[in-house]
């Protein structure tokens, strides 16, 4: 018997992409009308939860294991598979379709694969994924043997326990992914007003996912405190969540501040500051001398235990144009290398690559990284 959702199942498969988890579900399963997935995506992650643990779902009670994927064959000409993205928040009624999940990003190459969807022969395959939240090209590339992904692997990846089979992802163009424009304002430096705050140096740089970016030392931090830590100091979500809200007005994806806190998803707002020691969620040391620039992001007003992957190549990318926050902050003699990001969960790096058009403007040719996946189970979710 069907619920008030219209659907009483929907063959599904839940699945580990990077450090996040997501129910990845063909877009054929669904209803046509996509005004009636908010509904079901909601009843499937168990939101919204005031007690903020999703038990009568799916999700897991923080934004990087409340994710819904929705996977389909493309008619873009240079894709393979469409693929949309929905967080689904935690404490509200409410799905968010206005960025990409770089993390889930990684499982939707070997879910085509395994179901069927692309045809890969053994060795290392290709699946072309278009994004329809940000219209970009994403490229997968990964092992295939006897016609499935390989799952076993020697790839580690700070946050998630054990090894993997690699899967690289390549992000072509990725540059105004969110506003159209990899420099919104025109600038790789601006000034914010925020409200309860005052005026503060900001980057706002969109590749892959819209971000904005602040010093660590503005905020009066360190910049390599835990997210337990900040999670703690309400007065500094209020300041970064106003500094969002800012950015979003400045950067044009919305229009009035109401807007702007409506919408958490994108930007990202994230404080950079130099290499220097930190510890890490599992108890172990980062060095300074291991990485290039110390990071922390918040999404959906949650301080992340492992960065976003599209706000860390948007991070890698902002590193690569000279004038912005983070470009000062990154280790100089690295800076035209791949970046090794100090997280709270160890050391991740991401190539980017930036260029000049004919006007001197900063381009974002692509930006890379890798991650592990994992199939967990298929059957039916019950929304």
């Amino acid at each position: 018997m069907a619920d008030h959702t219209g659907y009483d199942r929907i063959p599904a498969v839940f699945m580990r992409g990077g450090t996040s988890k997501g129910v990845v579900i063909r877009q054929a399963d669904l209803p046509a009308d996509r005004a009636r997935w908010d509904s079901i995506f909601l009843s499937l992650m168990g939101s919204p939860d005031p007690h903020g643990r999703q038990l009568d779902g799916m999700g897991g009670g923080v934004s990087s294991l409340s994710k819904v994927c929705v996977v389909a064959p493309s008619s873009h000409p240079d894709a393979d598979v469409d693929y949309t993205f929905a967080q689904v928040m935690v404490n509200e009624a409410r799905v968010d379709y206005s960025g990409n999940c770089g993390n889930m990003s990684s499982a939707i190459g070997p879910y085509a694969v395994a179901e069927k969807m692309v045809s890969a022969a053994d060795g290392d395959a290709l699946v072309r994924i278009f994004n329809t939240n940000t219209g970009k090209v994403i490229h997968a590339v990964f092992e295939v043997r006897g016609g499935q992904p390989v799952r076993e692997g020697r790839l580690a990846i700070p946050g998630v326990a054990g090894t993997g089979a690699p899967v690289r992802l390549d992000f072509l163009d990725p540059g105004g992914a969110t506003t159209g424009r990899l420099l919104p304002t025109g600038n790789a430096l601006d000034v914010l007003d925020v409200p309860d705050f005052g005026r503060i140096e900001a980057s706002m740089v969109d590749a892959a996912n819209a971000c904005v970016f602040v010093e660590a030392a503005a905020l009066g931090l360190a910049g390599n405190e835990m997210p337990s830590t900040l999670g703690e100091r309400a007065h500094l979500c209020l300041w970064l969540e106003e500094i969002r809200a800012s950015a979003s007005l400045a950067m044009g994806i919305t229009s009035s501040r109401e807007a702007a806190h409506a919408r958490r998803m994108v930007p990202f707002v994230g404080f950079v500051s130099g290499p220097q020691a930190a510890g890490t969620l599992s108890g172990e040391n980062i060095a300074p001398e291991s990485v290039d620039l110390t990071a922390r992001m918040i999404s959906n007003g949650q301080p992340h235990l492992a960065l976003p992957l599209t706000a860390s190549l948007c991070t890698a990318v902002a590193a690569r144009i000279p004038g912005t926050l983070v470009n000062r902050s990154t280790r100089r003699e690295t800076a035209s290398g791949g970046l090794r990001i100090g997280m709270p969960s160890g050391v991740l790096t991401v190539d980017a690559e930036v260029d000049r058009d004919e006007t001197g403007r900063p381009v974002a040719v692509r930006g890379s990284f890798y991650r592990t996946a994992r199939r967990l189970f298929d059957g039916y979710v019950y929304p």
